[in-house]
C-alpha cells in the first residue's frame, strides 16, 4: 500500500477549462519538474501559452507551488482523496509589456513638489 500512496494523479486545469492530464507522478517529484511537464505538454493550438517554467505558476488548495517544494509537501491532507486525481490550476503569466522593459531599464527620477497655501 506505501507504494500506491507514493504515486499521485494529477491533471493540470487551464484558465479556457481545458484539462492536460491526468499523469501520474511520484510524491518525490518537484514542482519545477510539474511545470516542465506542463510546459512539454501544453496543446500547440491555444494562443498566449507559457515560454518558459517562470511563467508558469501552479496552484493547488489554494496555494501557489513553490519550485523546491516536493509533491508530498505540498499535499493536502484535506482535498487529497486516496485513489483520486488532484486538480492543479495552471495560470500563465502574461509577458512584460514593452513600457514596462523601457521603464525598468530606466534609472528612476525622484521628483519632489511642495505646495504652499
Amino acid at each position: 500500500m506505501a507504494g500506491v500512496q507514493d504515486q499521485l494523479e494529477i491533471k493540470f486545469r487551464l484558465t479556457d477549462g481545458s484539462d492536460i492530464g491526468p499523469k501520474t507522478f511520484p510524491a518525490a517529484t518537484s514542482v519545477a519538474t510539474l511545470k516542465e511537464s506542463v510546459l512539454a505538454q501544453w496543446p500547440k493550438e491555444k494562443e498566449n501559452g507559457p515560454r518558459t517554467v517562470k511563467d508558469v505558476k501552479l496552484i493547488s488548495a489554494g496555494k501557489i507551488l513553490e519550485n523546491n517544494k516536493t509533491l508530498g509537501e505540498c499535499q493536502s491532507p484535506l482535498c487529497d482523496i486516496p485513489g483520486g486525481v488532484t486538480t492543479m490550476h495552471v495560470v500563465v503569466q502574461p509577458p512584460p509589456l514593452e513600457k514596462e522593459k523601457k521603464a525598468a531599464n530606466q534609472p528612476k527620477q525622484n521628483k519632489c513638489v511642495c505646495v504652499i497655501l
